[in-house]
């Protein structure tokens, strides 16, 4: 594998080296998304844009499938074969309402240039309520949920994000959730009809798309500041 970088790399005609390419790899396969819009990736998406067909390549024997968005500026990487359930309840519901909220939004054209969809905690209760019949998670559960919830690319807290256009939401409020673009492609549709389907008398029993995205893979895995 080390010949295979090196050869992209000889074809960059000395814009990345060989262990740029290797590296970036790795952090597709550990960070799920990478997003040309977060200045910590810039670099490593343009990397897998141009070089898309060959991290197919590479990653095609791990099982892993790469894509690139080059209209909303993301590249992603899933798993073929998925292993479902080790998503906690709250982790899948959060994930599930914040899938719905992303497509009631993108239908009316409410995002930003990045692909992004901002909602507030008000509509994110309001929301999160009205879906399941619960209560959002208290602050503390709530923040934790956001952690996973950035290291899958999936959406991330205001105050982890400059320049996102959202400071007026934001003074009223501790801060504002992003959510971004690549959730519709690690949430599939079938995520919304889910969400129509939730019982709460059996909480732990639902089956959902986020046991099926391989998101849950990593759990624990560390993922650099935007």
């Amino acid at each position: 594998m080390s010949q295979f970088w090196d050869d992209i790399a000889a074809r960059s005609n000395g814009q990345h080296t060989a262990q740029e390419l290797e590296g970036t790899a790795y952090r597709l396969v550990a960070e799920q998304v990478l997003y040309y819009a977060d200045r910590h990736s810039r670099t490593a998406y343009w990397m897998v844009e141009r070089y898309e067909r060959d991290f197919k390549q590479a990653l095609a024997p791990l099982g892993i499938t790469v894509e690139v968005n080059r209209q909303k500026r993301y590249a992603y990487a899933l798993p073929r074969h998925l292993k479902a359930g080790t998503a906690s309840v709250a982790q899948t519901v959060l994930a599930l309402v914040l899938r719905a909220i992303y497509d009631e939004s993108a239908r009316i054209g409410q995002f930003t240039d990045d692909g992004e969809v901002i909602c507030d905690l008000v509509e994110l209760d309001e929301k999160y309520r009205l879906m399941t019949n619960r209560e959002l998670p208290t602050k503390g559960e709530l923040e934790s949920l956001m952690k996973s919830m950035k290291r899958w690319g999936i959406a991330k807290k205001s105050d982890e994000h400059a320049g996102d256009g959202v400071d007026e939401l934001a003074a009223a409020q501790p801060y504002v959730v992003i959510i971004r673009p690549a959730i519709v492609d690690l949430l599939g549709e079938a995520a919304l009809q889910r969400i129509a389907e939730w019982r709460v008398a059996n909480p732990t029993t639902v089956d959902t798309d986020v046991g099926k995205t391989g998101i849950e893979s990593h759990e624990g895995e560390g993922v650099g500041e935007s």
